[in-house]
């Protein structure tokens, strides 16, 4: 029932734009196409950006555009950087013999916004799923492998969140470092089983390194 109110709305609201201009329209569908954008909120950044000084967006549509062009992944850690390597990989005060090994790029954003972790990061860029057909080839695996193959290396934390997928690929990584003479830890429960590392709160997610155990 809920999914068929939600269907009828999406309906109704894609309608009622069609009187307006295609430029208009068109802008609505490209902002329905980021991640929790839905109509209604695509049609309000539209109109606001509608409705503002051609300066703000001028100055959007160059952030824009540079995006890309300022930015690159780190050869070591795959976080995104200006340049590689990364100011983290190229900090020398860092702990290089620890590796926390996250999901995504904002993983590494929430964990630094703490001040308790003084390693280095690994991104994985995604988790396993069968469902979704992401495979360990897709994902920075073989790669943390090489990285935790070097005899500086001492520990990795698995900090993958804590979702059925996190976890199924938290267990594939432990198994594949296995017969490497490295500490492999996991971060503790400090955080929601289902949640976000890059939505939790800085004393959860320092409860959770604090807390993190030997696999």
């Amino acid at each position: 029932m809920i999914f068929l109110v939600k269907f009828l709305s999406n309906n109704f609201f894609l309608s009622m734009q069609n009187f307006l201009p295609k430029s208009l329209q068109k802008l609505i569908e490209e902002f329905s196409k980021l991640p929790g954008i839905g109509p209604k909120s695509a049609q309000r950044l539209a109109m606001f950006l509608l409705t503002s000084p051609n300066s703000k967006l001028k100055d959007l549509g160059e952030s824009i555009l540079k995006l890309k062009e300022g930015s690159v992944f780190c050869d070591t850690c795959f976080n995104i950087a200006e340049s590689s390597p990364c100011l983290l990989c190229s900090d020398q005060s860092r702990d290089h013999s620890i590796i926390c090994v996250v999901e995504n790029v904002l993983d590494t954003v929430a964990l630094e916004r703490t001040g308790d972790f003084n390693g280095l990061f690994h991104v994985l860029h995604g988790v396993l799923s069968p469902v979704e057909g992401v495979s360990p080839e897709q994902l920075k695996i073989a790669e943390l492998v090489e990285r935790a193959s070097n005899d500086f290396v001492k520990e990795i934390i698995l900090a993958t969140n804590p979702s059925l997928e996190g976890e199924a690929t938290a267990m594939f990584i432990q198994k594949k470092l296995a017969d490497l003479p490295v500490k492999i830890t996991r971060i503790a429960r400090g955080l929601p089983v289902g949640g976000d590392i890059e939505y939790a709160d800085e004393i959860t997610i320092s409860r959770a390194l604090r807390g993190r155990s030997e696999l």
